[in-house]
C-alpha cells in the first residue's frame, strides 16, 4: 500500500509564496545603487587626483619653499626632520603628555642602528637587543625640543661619586657648530630620575664642563626611562645626532651597547637637520577646507607636513537630520533597533576607529607615492587590516627643473562614500518593505476573504448531511458575481434537488405500505374464501403458503409504516420529566411475561432518575432492544438491564450473551434496514428497523446508543446515554 504524503498549501499560502517574489525589486534597488556608487567613487576618485595636481601645480618651480636637504638625496634614518611644535613643551610636570599629539612623528631606532664607539668596540649587540628607542624632535620659538622613549631592561644609573660620566647609561648629544668648524659633544648621564645637568665633554669623554644652556628632564618608566630636552637652535648648525648607551652590569660598568641617529662614529656621517620651510604650510593650510588629509613628502619619502586627519577625510558632507525631534519616536526605535540590524547583515557599517598602519606620520611608502617621484600620478584603492576600511590615495609630483623634488599625497577613507551608500540603501529598503507589507497584507487579505468564503462553503456542504445520510441542511446561495459565489449556488441548487429526492425516499415506505395494503387485503381476503372451498390437497398447500407469504408481506408494511409513523410523531411530540426508575422496572415485568423463555435481571438503584422525554417512547425503546436482545441471546442465559445516573446523564445497558458482533457492523447497525442476521435462520421478516427505531427515539431525547462486545464474554452490550433532567 503506497502512502501519499501532501503537504497543505492553500489559497493564502500560495499568494503569500509568490508574493515573496516581490524581494526581485529590493536586489534590483540594492544592484542599481551599488552602481552608483561605482560612479561615485571614480567621481571622487577623479577629484582626489585633481587635488593633488592642483596643490603640486602651485609648488611646482619653487624649490625654494623646500630646504635643500629636503629635496636633495637623503638618508632616511641619519638624517632628522625637525617638525613645528606650536606650544612650549614643560618640562617640569612630571609626565610627557605633551608629546601625545606629536607621536606620528616618531622615529624608531633599535638593533639595525647599532654604533660602535671606542667606549663598545666588540659588538655584543648581536647577543643582546634590549635596547631601543623612539625619537621626534620639533622646533618652537628658537629652540629644538627632542623627545627619548628609551626601552631599556636594566638602568644604571651614575654614581654619586664618579667623576666620569661615561660608566653608566647615558644620552650624546653630538652636533656640528654652528659655524661647521667644530664638533661638539654633550652627555647626559644623571644620578636618577631627575632634570637633566649636560657635560661637554672631549671626544675620549675627558674634562666633562657642564652646560647649562641645555635643559629637560629624565623619567623612568615600566620598561626604561623617557628624555625630554630643549636645545636653542643657536648652538646648532646643520648636522646633529644623539645615542643612547647602554650599562647592563652594575659593576664592571662598561658599556655593552649603543644605539644612535646615525651609523657611524666619524661625526662628518652626523645626520641632517631638515626644516620644511613654513611658507609650504601656508599654501598647504589653505586647501584642508576639502576635508581630505594633505601631506608633501620629499623625493625620499620623507612627510614634511601634514594637514586633515585621515579619520575625518570622508570627502564627503554627509546631511544629518536638524530635527530629530520632529521623526516620530517609535519609528526611530523601529529604525534603530529592529531594521538597521537587520540592514547591516548585509551592509558593513563604516567605523572611524582604525589605523592606518602603512603611515607612520615620518615616511610614506606606496605604489602611488613611488610612482609620483618618478614623475608619474597615481591613485589607487588600499583596504585596511580592519577589512572594513578602504582608503583612497593619490599621489602627484611636484617638479623644479624637470625634476621630481617632491610629491603631494591626498588621502581620503571611502567611509562617507559608504555611509552614503548605506544610507540610501537604509532609504531604498524603508520604501519596499513598506510597499512589500503593503503589497502582502493586501493579498493576504484578499486570500483570507476568498479562503473564509471556500471554508464557509466547505462547513456547510458538511452539515448538510448527518450521520445517517439524511439531508438536514441547505447552503445558502450567494449573490456574488465571482466563481465562488457560481460554485455557491451550484452547490445549492444540487442540495435543494437532493432534499426532494431524500423527501420523495423517506415517503416511500409510506406510500409503498398505503398502496400495497389494499391489494394485500384482496389477496387475502380471496385466500380465505377459497380455503372455505372444496380443493384438493395439493391445492391447499398452495393457498397454505400464498396466506404465509400475504401475512409476511402485511408485517412488512407494518414495520415500514411504523418507522415512518414514528418519525413523524418525534416531530410534534413534547417531552415531560419521567423518572425512569419507574418506567423500566414495568417495562422489564412485561417482558418476563412476553418472553417466558429467557431469563431478565435488572440493576437500578430505587433512587429517581429524571429525564425529560416521553414514557411510551422510552418503552418502545428498551422494546426494541430486549427483542434484539432475546433473538442473539444463548438459551438459558440471563439478559441484564442496568440503569444508573452518572453526573449529567443516565446510562441505560442492555447486555446478552451471544454471538459477537461483526466489527465492520458496529457503526452501520442503527442504519435504517441493516441486519445481521442470517436469511435463512430468520423465523420472522426483518428489514433491520428495530435498532433504527431505537436510535431515533434515543436521539430524540438528546442522547447517544452505541453497540459493543462484552470483553467478559461472548455478547453484545448495547448502550444508551441520556441526558438527566435540568430545568
Amino acid at each position: 500500500m503506497n502512502l501519499t504524503f501532501k503537504i497543505p498549501f492553500g489559497i493564502r499560502s500560495k499568494l503569500v509564496f509568490l508574493s515573496s517574489f516581490l524581494l526581485v525589486i529590493p536586489w534590483l534597488g540594492y544592484q542599481y545603487i551599488l552602481e552608483m556608487e561605482d560612479y561615485l567613487r571614480r567621481g571622487q576618485e577623479q577629484i582626489v587626483l585633481g587635488t593633488a595636481q592642483a596643490l603640486a601645480t602651485a609648488l611646482n618651480e619653487r624649490p625654494e619653499l623646500f630646504n635643500e636637504g629636503s629635496y636633495s638625496p637623503t638618508r632616511r634614518s641619519e638624517d632628522l626632520y625637525v617638525y613645528p611644535i606650536f606650544s612650549p613643551l614643560s618640562h617640569v610636570d612630571g609626565a610627557l603628555v605633551d608629546w601625545n599629539e606629536y607621536q606620528q612623528y616618531e622615529v624608531e631606532y633599535n638593533a639595525k642602528n647599532y654604533l660602535r664607539t671606542r667606549l663598545n668596540p666588540a659588538r655584543y649587540y648581536d647577543k643582546d637587543d634590549s635596547l631601543s628607542f623612539r625619537n621626534m624632535v620639533g622646533e618652537h620659538n628658537g629652540y629644538l625640543h627632542a623627545y627619548f622613549k628609551v626601552t631599556d631592561d636594566k638602568i644604571v644609573y651614575r654614581s654619586r661619586d664618579a667623576l666620569s660620566v661615561h660608566r653608566s647609561d647615558f644620552l650624546q648629544i653630538t652636533m656640528l657648530s654652528r659655524e661647521g668648524s667644530e664638533i661638539n659633544r654633550y652627555v647626559i648621564a644623571p644620578h636618577e630620575a631627575e632634570f637633566i645637568y649636560p657635560y661637554k665633554v672631549n671626544e675620549d669623554y675627558s674634562d666633562p664642563v657642564y652646560e647649562e644652556r641645555i635643559s629637560g628632564q629624565w623619567y623612568e618608566t615600566d620598561d626604561g626611562y623617557e628624555v625630554e630636552l630643549r636645545i636653542p637652535m643657536l648652538m646648532l648648525g646643520d648636522r646633529l645626532g644623539f645615542a643612547i648607551f647602554d650599562v647592563d652590569d652594575a659593576e664592571s660598568r662598561a658599556i655593552s651597547t649603543v644605539v644612535a641617529t646615525y651609523k657611524f662614529a666619524d661625526a662628518e656621517r652626523l645626520g641632517s637637520l631638515q626644516i620644511p620651510t613654513p611658507e609650504i604650510d601656508r599654501i598647504v593650510a589653505g586647501m584642508g577646507h576639502n576635508n581630505s588629509r594633505i601631506q608633501v613628502v620629499d623625493r625620499s619619502g620623507r612627510v614634511l607636513l601634514t594637514v586633515g586627519d585621515i579619520q575625518s577625510a570622508t570627502g564627503l558632507k554627509l546631511s544629518t537630520l536638524r530635527n530629530e525631534e520632529q521623526i516620530n519616536k517609535y519609528w526611530l526605535y523601529i529604525q534603530n533597533k529592529i531594521l538597521n540590524p537587520l540592514y547591516y547583515r548585509i551592509l558593513t557599517k563604516p567605523s572611524n576607529d582604525f589605523i592606518d598602519d602603512l603611515y607612520s606620520g615620518v615616511t610614506r611608502e606606496g605604489a602611488h607615492i613611488d610612482s609620483a617621484l618618478k614623475g608619474d600620478a597615481l591613485t589607487q584603492f588600499r583596504t585596511l587590516a580592519d577589512t572594513r576600511t578602504r582608503l583612497l590615495e593619490a599621489a602627484h609630483p611636484i617638479l623644479a627643473n624637470g625634476e621630481v623634488i617632491g610629491a603631494v599625497v591626498v588621502d581620503q577613507n571611502m567611509n562617507g562614500l559608504r555611509t552614503f551608500r548605506n544610507q540610501a540603501m537604509e532609504a531604498l529598503f524603508n520604501t519596499l518593505l513598506a510597499v512589500m507589507l503593503l503589497v502582502t497584507l493586501g493579498l493576504f487579505l484578499f486570500a483570507s476573504r476568498i479562503s473564509t468564503r471556500i471554508r464557509n462553503l466547505r462547513n456547510q456542504a458538511e452539515n448538510i448531511i448527518d450521520d445517517t445520510g439524511r439531508v438536514r441542511n441547505t447552503i445558502v446561495a450567494s449573490r456574488n458575481s465571482d466563481e465562488i459565489g457560481d460554485l455557491s449556488r451550484g452547490f445549492s441548487s444540487i442540495v435543494e434537488r437532493l432534499t426532494q429526492y431524500t423527501s420523495y425516499l423517506e415517503n416511500m415506505s409510506s406510500r409503498l405500505s398505503h398502496e400495497l395494503r389494499t391489494p394485500v387485503t384482496v389477496v387475502r381476503s380471496s385466500l380465505e374464501n377459497l380455503g372455505l372451498t372444496e380443493t384438493n390437497e395439493e391445492s391447499a398447500v398452495y393457498i397454505q403458503r400464498a396466506e404465509e407469504g400475504i401475512s409476511r408481506l402485511n408485517l412488512i408494511l407494518t414495520n415500514m409504516s411504523e418507522a415512518t409513523r414514528l418519525e413523524q410523531m418525534l416531530q410534534t411530540s413534547e417531552k415531560e420529566k419521567i423518572d425512569l426508575s419507574k418506567v423500566i422496572p414495568g417495562c422489564v415485568e412485561g417482558y418476563k411475561l412476553a418472553y417466558p423463555d429467557s431469563n431478565f435481571d435488572l440493576d437500578i438503584l430505587q433512587n429517581p432518575i429524571f429525564v425529560d422525554g416521553v414514557p411510551e417512547y422510552i418503552a418502545q425503546l428498551l422494546d426494541k432492544l430486549i427483542a434484539n436482545a432475546v433473538e442473539f441471546s444463548y438459551p438459558d442465559q440471563a439478559i441484564t438491564i442496568f440503569c444508573q445516573a452518572l453526573r449529567d446523564h443516565v446510562v441505560i445497558k442492555i447486555s446478552n450473551e451471544g454471538p459477537y458482533l461483526p466489527e465492520e457492523m458496529k457503526d452501520r447497525l442503527f442504519e435504517s434496514m441493516i441486519s445481521v442476521r442470517p436469511q435463512e435462520k430468520q423465523k420472522q421478516p426483518h428489514l433491520g428497523m428495530g435498532l433504527h427505531i431505537a436510535r431515533l427515539i434515543a436521539e430524540f431525547h438528546g442522547g447517544q446508543i452505541r453497540a459493543e462486545n462484552r470483553m467478559d464474554r461472548e455478547g453484545v452490550v448495547i448502550t444508551v446515554i441520556i441526558p438527566l433532567f435540568y430545568r
